[in-house]
């Protein structure tokens, strides 16, 4: 079922099959693995295929990641960071979780897929933002949070020149017109925002692009308790 699934979304969204048998598998682990540890609410194979593989595969129609450095932040199961290196295998990618059991199932499944150029991390995007500082030509979030906090902790991982993907509602236009001073601050420009459809299901969501068009001054990333208790 997963690979029909698979197969057909990505023919809908024009992009090459080759990665299906590598993502059914990694919805083989994932399903396992989220017996013993919570990694996802989704648990059946046709949900998982495309409100998880699908929608990240929709990120590669809206922005070009080919031998991109990509950062994903917040990664959790993966997601979008592996589907995405999974169907476009040029990418450079590192994958950013704070909680260490998440960053080990990621270990498993790259060595289970004998993925290459691919960099699991545990640590806090504030503190890796220290250690890696605009060195990444995209950064990709799908995490749960808002965009002034998602913008802070992400927009000092790239490179001028280089975005910052969000992946959002299609019901967040509040939150991006709140972000305008933010995302300035930052050395970032908010783009016109991308909606997009889930093949196979009545679900739309929405690609959020910040530009970085300059330098993020060094004061930030703030730590995490200053960025929650006050968003720029």
């Amino acid at each position: 079922m997963m690979e029909a699934i698979l197969r057909e979304g990505l023919e809908a969204l024009s992009l090459p099959s080759g990665g299906v048998p590598a993502l059914v598998r990694y919805g083989e682990l994932l399903a396992e693995k989220n017996k013993v540890m919570n990694l996802t609410a989704i648990t059946d194979p046709a949900g998982t295929a495309r409100l998880h593989f699908l929608d990240s595969a929709a990120l590669l129609t809206l922005a070009d990641f080919r031998g991109k450095a990509v950062v994903d932040v917040g990664t959790g199961a993966g997601f979008p960071g592996l589907p995405l290196k999974i169907l476009e295998p040029s990418i450079r990618l590192t994958l950013l979780d704070a909680q260490r059991k998440r960053v080990d199932f990621l270990e498993e499944v790259c060595r289970d897929l004998g993925l290459g150029d691919v960099e699991c991390v545990h640590g806090r995007a504030e503190e890796f933002a220290g250690e890696r500082r605009e060195s990444f030509d995209l950064a990709v979030s799908r995490a749960v949070a808002a965009l002034p906090v998602l913008a802070e902790l992400c927009l000092p991982l790239v490179k001028p020149g280089g975005a910052f993907l969000a992946m959002k509602s299609v019901g967040s236009g509040e939150e991006l017109n709140a972000a305008g001073r933010a995302v300035q601050l930052l050395g970032g420009r908010l783009e016109r925002p991308l909606d997009y459809a889930i093949p196979g299901t009545d679900v739309r969501h929405r690609l959020v692009i910040l530009t970085k068009i300059g330098e993020t001054p060094k004061k930030y990333p703030r730590t995490f308790a200053k960025i929650k208790k006050n968003p720029l």
